[in-house]
Order: structure tokens, then sequence, then C-alpha cells
């Protein structure tokens, strides 16, 4: 069994196929062996920490959501959140999905100052609106849920990266966009 983790760039799909001959995809980031494929997804706008891996088991066990593994994701939003607003976040806001209200259940919310390079592209900035990051740590993963749920109480995303899954974080890269790890080297760290 082979496990790599990615800090996928924005604009990267996380997958191997070309949907447009433009698109980038994770097969230009690394050459992966064949039959390795992403453990979830993260939207091509968003960026950050992912699993690839040829373990079906594994892959399982990470999107049962009954299992509820944890996954943070550093947030900037537009704008000051008040304490309301970000009481109404961690309390879990109701978010349309697919045509239907879906109850979030509730989330850790945390304002921070991450040490993130810039974006490239980078995001749209408007010198008169200030803008705030926070970490987020959900135990769910709808379409979109951390956009829609942010948009829900009134705080548009401007950047999105995934920071971690349990105790597996960006950190775990040493610096690197791939590094193959082991599952030992994982099993503790998703609390497998």
């Amino acid at each position: 069994m082979r496990y790599f983790l990615i800090n996928k760039p924005f604009g990267t799909l996380s997958q191997f196929t070309r949907e447009l001959p433009e698109h980038r995809t994770l097969a230009d980031l690394y050459d992966f062996p064949a039959g390795v494929y992403p453990v979830g997804r993260l939207d091509r706008d968003s960026e950050g920490l992912l699993i690839l891996t040829d373990d079906k088991r594994l892959n399982h066990r990470l999107l049962d959501p009954t299992y509820g593994h944890a996954r943070t994701y550093w947030v900037q939003v537009e704008g000051d959140p008040s304490r309301d607003t970000l009481r109404a976040l961690a309390d879990g806001p109701p978010i349309r999905i697919k045509g239907k209200e879906h109850a979030s259940l509730p989330v850790g919310v945390e304002v921070i100052a991450p040490a993130l390079p810039p974006r490239d592209p980078p995001i749209r900035v408007r010198r008169e609106i200030p803008d705030t990051w926070l970490a987020l740590t959900l135990r769910e993963g709808k379409n979109r849920q951390v956009r829609r749920m942010c948009a829900a109480v009134g705080c548009p995303v401007l950047r999105l990266v995934r920071y971690g899954i349990e105790d597996l974080t960006l950190d775990d890269l040493a610096g690197q966009q791939v590094r193959e790890v082991s599952v030992d080297y994982l099993r503790p760290r998703l609390r497998l």
C-alpha cells in the first residue's frame, strides 16, 4: 500500500483527469503510481492537505461519516465577525445543499493569524473592508460546507485552506508539496 500527503494548490482539481485542456490536476504535481486516488476532495478553488492512497480500507474509514474525523480549515473571510457571528457559526448554521436545508453540526471556531505564503493568484483585496482568518474544525463534510456556513452568517470566504485531518497537518509535509509516508506514520495522527 502507498500513502501520499500533498499540499494541493489553488486551481488544481482533486483528480487525475482533465475536464478541460487548461485544467491542472494532481498528475501535474507528481508522478503518482497507478491505483492511487485522493481520499475525499478539495474544490478547485481550495488549497491544502489531501491524502492519496491505494488503501481502500483507509479511504472508507476516513470518508465514512459514522467515524466523524475532525477536519480543520483555515478560512480567510471578508469582514471582522462579531462574537454573535462567531457563535452562530460555531452553532452550525443551516445551509442549503441540492435545494434542501441541512442542519450543520456544531463546529470549533477560533480567530487565528496563520503564517501562509500569499496565494497565486492573489485574493481580491478591498482596502476599506478588513479580513479575518478563522480556524474551523468540522466533523462532517458536505459539499462546499465551509463556504456555505460562512456565507450563512454573512462572512464570504476569500481563501480556504485545509490545514488538518485529526492530528495530521500541513506541517507533516515538512515543507514539501508531496510527501510519501507509511501507514505507521498515519495511524496515530489519524487516530485509527
